[in-house]
C-alpha cells in the first residue's frame, strides 16, 4: 500500500522517476536515517540558540558546521563571504549539482521565555544595547542541513552528482559598511567550482501548522528595499515653535502620506505592496525642537513597475511635504533583496517530493506571496531554485496567535525540523533521479 500510495503520488505530477519508485529501498532507507539523526539535529539545534552570532560574525557557528562536515570526510570550505563555510561532497556516480542552502545568523533580540538553551547574549548594536537570540530560526536551518549532510556523505554511493552544501552568513543583513549574505557568496563563487544547477532552501515558520510545507510557484517572497529620509528644519526653543521649523511634526506627516501611497496610489488588485517605518530618531532634550530628523523603513514589493513607481511617489511624497513646512527632506533607497522567485517547472517536479516528506498531500500547501523578504532570491537569480517553509507552530497552539518571526517570544517546536531534514534528501534524490531519466530519454 505505502509503494502504490508513492507511486501515485509520483505518477500525479509527473515525476515517476522519484526514488521512492525507481529505489524503494533507498527511500526507506534515506527515511530511517532521517529518524536516526534527529536526535542529534535537536541536541545542533538548541547549542546554536544557546549561542547566537550576528551577522558576519558567526565565527563559533562556522567552525562547528566545519568541524562536523570535516567529521564526515566532505570538502570543506571555510571564510566564504566572511564567515561562510561551503561542504562539497562528491557522489559515486555522475550527475548534477545540486547546492543546499541555510543561513547562520541571529537578530539584536532579547530572548523572553524559560527555556533552558535561551540565549544570554548580550551586544550593542546601532549604539544601543540589546541581547542577541535566534529569532528567525535560522539555527533550525543549520541544525538541518548539517543533519542531511550527515545522511547524504553516509550514502555517497548512491548519489549522482555532487552535492554543495551552503551555510550562509547575514541572511538578515551585513552591519553598516560591510558586504554580506548571498549576494557575497554570489559574488565569491559559491555557485561555481563545480557550477551549481540547481538549489534548494527551507525556512522553518513559527506561524504555521506543525509539519506542514507551504510552497508557492513564481515569486513567493516579496523583494525588500530600505530607504532613509532625513529632514531638516530649524531649531528653536520648545516654548516657541513659530521662531523654527520643526522636523518632527514634519516628520509625522511624511509618515502619514506614505501610508496613502500604498492605500490611495498603489494598485493592489495587481500585486501586494508594504511600506513601514521602522525607526525615527530627532531631538536631544523635552525643551528643544531639533533642526533635524530622520526616519527609516522597508518597501516590500512583487513587481518592478510597481516598485519603481513606489520609489518615485516616496520620493515625491517626502520633499513636497517637507517644503510645504518650509523644511526640506533628502530620501535615500537601498535595493536589499530581489522576489524569491521559485523557478515554476522545478517547483512543479518537486511537489511530489515535499508531500512524501510531509505525509501526505493534505501536508503541502500552496500558499498566496508573502511580504517577507529572503536574500535567496541572489542565487535564485542566478540558477533555478525551490523555497519553501515548514511548518513549526506548537501543537495546542493557534498558528494566528503564535509569537511572529524577528519577536522575543519567538518559540518554534523541534519535532518540525525532521520535516525539514526529510524535505531535503527527497528533492535531492528525486532531482538527481529525475535528471538521469531525462539524459537517457
Amino acid at each position: 500500500m505505502l509503494r502504490k500510495f508513492l507511486y501515485t503520488l509520483c505518477v500525479a505530477f509527473g515525476t515517476v522517476q522519484c526514488i521512492a519508485q525507481t529505489n524503494p529501498k533507498l527511500q526507506t532507507k534515506l527515511d530511517q536515517m532521517a529518524q536516526d539523526v534527529e536526535p542529534k539535529v535537536i541536541e545542533w539545534r538548541r547549542h546554536f540558540h544557546q549561542y547566537p552570532e550576528l551577522s558576519n560574525r558567526e565565527v563559533k557557528t562556522a567552525a562547528k558546521v566545519a568541524e562536523h562536515l570535516k567529521s564526515l570526510g566532505i570538502e570543506v570550505q571555510t571564510g566564504v563571504a566572511k564567515t561562510g563555510v561551503v561542504g562539497i561532497l562528491k557522489g559515486g556516480k555522475p550527475g548534477p549539482v545540486i547546492a543546499l542552502r541555510a543561513d547562520m545568523d541571529a537578530l539584536p533580540v532579547t530572548e523572553r521565555n524559560s527555556l533552558p538553551f535561551a540565549s544570554k547574549e548580550k551586544t550593542t548594536f546601532n549604539g544601543q544595547e540589546t541581547g542577541v537570540m535566534h529569532a528567525c530560526g535560522h539555527d533550525s536551518h543549520v541544525a538541518i542541513l548539517m543533519g542531511v549532510a550527515e545522511v547524504l556523505s553516509k550514502n555517497k554511493a548512491d548519489i549522482r552528482g555532487t552535492i554543495k552544501f551552503i551555510f550562509q552568513p547575514a541572511e538578515e543583513g551585513p552591519p553598516a559598511g560591510e558586504e554580506g549574505g548571498a549576494d557575497l557568496m554570489v559574488k565569491e563563487g559559491v555557485l561555481d567550482n563545480p557550477k551549481v544547477d540547481v538549489i534548494f532552501g527551507l525556512h522553518i515558520r513559527s506561524i504555521s501548522p506543525l509539519g506542514q510545507i507551504e510552497y508557492k510557484p513564481m515569486g513567493f517572497m516579496a523583494a525588500s528595499d530600505w530607504f532613509t529620509i532625513k529632514v531638516f528644519g530649524k531649531q528653536s526653543h520648545g516654548s516657541a515653535p513659530w521662531m523654527g521649523i520643526d522636523p518632527i511634526v514634519v516628520s509625522a506627516q511624511i509618515i502619514n502620506g506614505l501610508q496613502t501611497i500604498i492605500s490611495r496610489q498603489t494598485e493592489l488588485t495587481k500585486e501586494a505592496a508594504v511600506i513601514s517605518v521602522g525607526r525615527i530618531n530627532a531631538g536631544i532634550r523635552e525643551n528643544i525642537i531639533p533642526e533635524y530628523a530622520e526616519m527609516s523603513g522597508t518597501i516590500r514589493t512583487f513587481d518592478p513597475e510597481m516598485q519603481k513607481s513606489i520609489h518615485d511617489k516616496i520620493k515625491l511624497t517626502a520633499t513636497k511635504i517637507a517644503e510645504s513646512a518650509g523644511a526640506r527632506a533628502e530620501v535615500t533607497i537601498d535595493s536589499k533583496t530581489a522576489v524569491t522567485y521559485n523557478d515554476p517547472a522545478l517547483t512543479e517536479k518537486m511537489v511530489a517530493s515535499l508531500q512524501r516528506a510531509a505525509g501526505g498531500e493534505k501536508n503541502v500547501v500552496r500558499i498566496n506571496a508573502q511580504t517577507g523578504a529572503e536574500d535567496f532570491a541572489s542565487y535564485q537569480k542566478k540558477v533555478p531554485g525551490l523555497f519553501f517553509f515548514v511548518g513549526a507552530c506548537p501543537p495546542g497552539q493557534d498558528p494566528s496567535k503564535a509569537p511572529s518571526h524577528h519577536t522575543p517570544d519567538f518559540m518554534m517546536d523541534e519535532s518540525s525540523m525532521i520535516t525539514g531534514v526529510q524535505a531535503l534528501l527527497n528533492v535531492t534524490f528525486d532531482y538527481m533521479y529525475m535528471q538521469q531519466v531525462s539524459t537517457k530519454k
